[in-house]
């Protein structure tokens, strides 16, 4: 196998691995620790329902899903690859961040520690060197604005200023 197909079937694998860590990552914000909708009541006064949280992770995941069809597609894959990984060890990062400052678990630490930062930390720098550095710091850009709008959602219930 030559160096640029084993790259292309790294890439390819790369593509649903995200989306499953995402999906282990929702099953431990649902059910760890109470679940993330009792956490959030319970931690920032912030309600949102169990089933609302599973709607809106449910639209997240299609999306994900939707724009790594598109991106094989439509050949952008690398840049929502890098996007989706910034997104992941952002999340991850934020997780140990808020048990570090409560000194307690939060739902969704232990994926975030053990699958988001490392999957996120190896995809950028396997992704780097095929990238021009604005496109690449672009799609890290973008994927921290993502994970800034998801993290707002989160401390409003999941409401957005018109609902």
């Amino acid at each position: 196998m030559t160096d640029e197909k084993r790259y292309d079937m790294s890439v390819l694998i790369w593509s649903w691995l995200i989306p499953l860590a995402y999906l282990i990552h929702i099953c431990e914000e649902y059910w760890g620790g109470g679940g993330y909708s009792a956490y959030m009541a319970r931690v920032r006064g912030v309600h949102i329902s169990p089933t609302r949280f599973l709607v809106l992770n449910s639209i997240g995941c299609g999306l994900m899903l939707l724009g790594v069809f598109l991106a094989r597609r439509l050949k952008f894959l690398e840049w929502l690859l890098v996007c989706l990984c910034t997104v992941e060890a952002a999340n991850g990062v934020s997780h140990t961040i808020t048990a570090v400052v409560k000194s307690s678990y939060n739902p969704g630490l232990v994926t975030g520690l053990l699958v988001f930062i490392p999957l996120g930390a190896a995809g950028l720098y396997l992704l780097k060197k095929s990238m021009s550095r604005n496109r690449y710091l672009t799609a890290m850009a973008v994927g921290v604005g993502i994970q800034g709008v998801v993290s707002l959602l989160a401390l409003s219930g999941g409401r957005t200023p018109a609902s």
